[in-house]
């Protein structure tokens, strides 16, 4: 860990001392929108039960956050450029706070629900330009390392939010859930206006008809998403895939013609990127739809309860958390296309192991299975996310860095609703939707073994500074 934080002659970034405080802002940005998510699922019999409302409704808690922090993504990450990244992040922090203090304070489900929206609002604006700060932070020939923290970070929130959440629930209300994140939100505040390096703004103006219909597009389509998954497959969810569709079309036409697009489609010009975000998008969708799937198998065919079906969870982002940050070193120093194809060919034998998974079988003979799982993922993920990132200049990482952030989230949601027309359609055992996820993932090799082809897959040299 300590080689994260050496400089050395000629390093761009930021040096030692002042990156590994910029880091912590980073880590705490992070954790507290990946934690939010997870923790409050726990809660949610709770506050049903306390504001009186059908669990159904109650759900909309974590839904919104999650619809409004997806839409927003790209148009943060693009708005980055004119306010610059460094007050988009704290400002982001602050909206999360001062949300989570008015989410502790509700008093009804609609009063929530605004607060909610809000607190997405400000968890899109530090996740969609992550990325492309520990670009900015870390020396270029640090930069697959520095994915993999950033990977480490991800799994370790997604990993400790349920236990968290349960813990806090055992002696207290639920809106301390919500509390808490008010103090340590304030604190990256005034670490993020110490610590985040000032950088110029963009001259020029802003894509305000692309940002409409960047959030209308990815708007419905996570409705959409939101409602399969709950098993809604009425004409609703048809009106809500036409409308992102339609949206969608818009959307890109402008991105064609708008001096200061949204979203520069120049990007995928560079086949090693528009390779790198396909492979994440089928990748993701892969993990999503597995995630439910199990949910599922080890409670309602396996009989397990909630508590061991957490437990059971447990390997994959524990292993993601080991081998996500070695995977990150390892490709400073070799080509991040066979790391990350290497990763993805373990998923696959991960995946095929559990959707082979007796219905008597040990729990040592689950834990294993998604212990292989999220060993791949681990591998695949950190080089992955640097090749995206390293095949953009740095004037355009804002750009890139929103791209990862919104085909990770689409690929999940989509995994997730795969399971939800799965079961509203009783095709059968929910274990044989794994088998879909399979396909995802060998999909998802397909596309990384075209980046390894020998007049593709030079080893990637570290940018310039210039870049």
């Amino acid at each position: 860990m300590s080689r994260l934080f050496e400089t050395r002659p000629g390093d761009d970034g930021l040096p030692g001392p002042e990156r590994r405080l910029a880091v912590l802002v980073l880590v705490l940005g992070t954790l507290l929108a990946v934690i939010d998510t997870t923790m409050i699922n726990i809660a949610l019999p709770s506050i049903a039960h306390d504001l009186g409302v059908p669990g159904s409704r109650a759900v909309w808690v974590v839904s919104l956050f999650q619809v409004v922090c997806a839409a927003m993504l790209l148009l943060c990450a693009s708005l980055s450029e004119l306010v610059t990244r460094r007050r988009l992040y704290i400002a982001g922090l602050g909206v999360f706070s001062l949300s989570a203090l008015g989410s502790a304070l509700s008093t009804s489900l609609e009063m929530l629900l605004v607060f909610r929206a809000l607190q997405g609002l400000g968890a899109a604006a530090t996740l969609s330009i992550g990325p492309s700060l520990y670009r900015r932070i870390f020396p270029s020939r640090l930069l697959g390392s520095a994915m993999g923290l950033s990977a480490l970070v991800v799994a370790g929130g997604y990993a400790s939010g349920p236990t968290l959440g349960g813990a806090v629930l055992a002696i207290t209300d639920w809106p301390w859930l919500f509390a808490l994140n008010v103090p340590l939100g304030l604190a990256a505040l005034v670490l993020a206006w110490r610590a985040l390096p000032s950088e110029p703004r963009r001259k020029g103006g802003f894509d305000l008809q692309g940002a409409l219909w960047s959030v209308a597009m990815l708007a419905c389509f996570f409705l959409a998403m939101d409602a399969v998954g709950h098993g809604d497959t009425g004409w609703s969810v048809v009106a809500l895939v036409i409308g992102s569709l339609a949206s969608g079309w818009l959307f890109f036409r402008r991105q064609r013609r708008a001096s200061h697009p949204l979203l520069p489609l120049s990007l995928f010009r560079e086949r090693r990127f528009s390779l790198a975000v396909i492979v994440s998008g089928l990748a993701f969708v892969a993990q999503g739809l597995t995630f439910v799937a199990l949910s599922f198998l080890y409670q309602q065919e396996m009989g397990h309860s909630p508590l061991m079906t957490a437990w059971l969870f447990t390997p994959w982002p524990l292993t993601i958390m080991l081998a996500g940050p070695l995977s990150g070193r390892l490709a400073d120093r070799i080509n991040p296309a066979l790391l990350s194809t290497s990763g993805l060919v373990l998923l696959l034998c991960g995946l095929i192991s559990l959707s082979l998974l007796e219905s008597g079988a040990s729990v040592v003979d689950s834990l294993w299975r998604t212990a292989l799982c999220g060993l791949g993922f681990g591998l695949f993920q950190a080089p992955n996310n640097r090749e995206m990132m390293s095949q953009v200049p740095k004037a355009r990482s804002a750009n890139a860095s929103g791209v990862m952030s919104t085909v990770r989230t689409v690929g999940q949601s989509f995994g997730v609703a795969s399971v939800g027309v799965w079961l509203a359609a009783e095709l059968g055992s929910v274990q044989w939707s794994i088998w879909v996820a399979c396909s995802a993932c060998g999909l998802a090799i397909m596309a990384s073994l075209c980046r390894t082809a020998p007049t593709l897959s030079p080893a990637i040299a570290p940018s310039s500074p210039s870049d």
